[in-house]
């Protein structure tokens, strides 16, 4: 019998690969895991390298797009691909479990601002966990989980 392929932040198993070049290995978040098979992903880092400049997600004209802190420049498309072919080449994915708060792989935590940075909402899905939505699996933030007997989350969408 195959174990249950669990997708998860890689910042949440100890790669450094947040923006600030460190991680957020959560001891308790693997426990509760053991025996999963854990796939680990990181778009941001993939796309743009560690450590590199934050970014947020602002409600535009085109719709909810990750912004550059630094430069104002959409980087939106490379995370969205990035998502799109982790799933291509993982179908089996059973769950997602997402660093909260993130632009990209918050499920039910991501912050979406307006063009003056003004908090919209804080209860959003980042960029790779809202096509983690759109497939139909079961997605997490990372705190959620480890807190409760995980139910699927409500949120925006």
């Amino acid at each position: 019998m195959s174990r249950k392929k669990v997708a998860i932040s890689a910042c949440l198993m100890g790669t450094k690969c947040r923006y600030d070049g460190s991680d957020n290995r959560d001891v308790k978040l693997l426990g509760k895991l053991e025996g999963y098979e854990l796939i680990p992903f990181c778009p941001e880092s993939f796309c743009y390298g560690t450590p590199r400049p934050t970014m947020d997600l602002i409600d535009t004209a085109q719709g909810i797009k990750a912004i550059s802190n630094l430069s104002g420049a959409d980087l939106s498309t490379p995370i969205e691909a990035y998502a799109k072919s982790f799933f291509e080449i993982y179908p089996d994915i059973e769950m997602f479990i997402g660093k909260d708060r993130s632009p990209s792989c918050g499920v039910c935590s991501a912050r979406v601002y307006d063009k003056d940075k003004n908090l919209i909402s804080n209860h959003e899905s980042g960029l790779m966990a809202k096509e983690a939505k759109n497939r139909g699996i079961k997605c997490y933030d990372a705190e959620s989980f480890i807190e409760q007997n995980p139910a699927p989350p409500i949120c925006g969408d």
